[in-house]
């Protein structure tokens, strides 16, 4: 289901990306494909369609002819999001989407002949709900089973980790707010004794095992646990991110 609060425009992404994840409820290997491919429909639709929002909504200014350029191919939307939008990146990693999106190009080209795993769909499409929140500033809501349930919940209290330590980089720093990684905020912090060493060895630790879950290095169900979540939940907490619990 898509949230009553979206705006008109994320409307037609959001409900690309909800076919593709009821696609999943039951699994077989026609249902894998077109989820993949749905998802990915839907991430590449989000991008246009942000990018071509009037500059009073973003405050963009890309000019027409090289919003036509952009939208030519998926690296090229990929590319105008770091130019034009990188602050819309925390949590999203952009390499993987487009490793997804090959992918998607394999599938959709050779069909048949190819299967994938449901894991990969599934973290595709975390990330491709972590880029809809970050663009519209909604999320999309749709049925899971118990084991993308917790996928979904670590990969959301990442975003707000990485939200909070970015938050708390630029209260220490005399420059303002600035984009920066995971890991630059913790440096910065670390070096303005701002969090104590044993918090940004355990930040490192998990961006560590988010990176190997994104990458399909490792099986998410097999080591995102309760426990894994419950360390999240609480660094995301001690470093002053968002309480509001994240409607999945």
């Amino acid at each position: 289901m898509t949230n009553r609060s979206q705006q008109p425009w994320s409307s037609g992404p959001a409900e690309i990306l909800v076919h593709g994840l009821t696609l999943l409820s039951k699994d077989t290997g026609i249902n894998r494909r077109l989820a993949l491919i749905a998802i990915d429909n839907a991430v590449e639709l989000s991008i246009k369609t942000y990018l071509s929002l009037p500059k009073r909504v973003t405050h963009l200014s890309i000019p027409r002819k090289r919003l036509e350029e952009i939208s030519e191919s998926f690296p090229s939307l990929l590319d105008a999001l770091e130019e034009f939008a990188v602050d819309k990146l925390q949590g999203v990693d952009l390499a993987s989407i487009e490793w997804y999106h090959r992918l998607r190009n394999q599938l959709y080209h050779q069909g048949y002949g190819l299967s994938i795993d449901r894991e990969k769909v599934e973290v595709y499409a975390e990330l491709a709900r972590a880029l809809f929140k970050n663009l519209f500033g909604t999320s999309v809501l749709a049925k899971r089973g118990e084991d993308a349930e917790i996928l979904g919940r670590f990969m959301q209290l990442w975003l707000r980790l990485e939200n909070a330590l970015g938050d708390r980089a630029s209260e220490n720093s005399l420059l303002g707010r600035r984009q920066r990684t995971v890991l630059d905020s913790v440096r910065f912090l670390k070096q303005a004794s701002a969090i104590p060493e044993y918090h940004a060895k355990e930040i490192e630790q998990l961006r560590k095992l988010r990176n190997e879950v994104v990458h399909g290095v490792v099986d998410y169900k097999e080591v995102l646990t309760p426990d894994i979540v419950d360390r999240l939940e609480r660094l995301v907490y001690l470093m002053g991110g968002a309480d509001e619990e994240e409607r999945s």
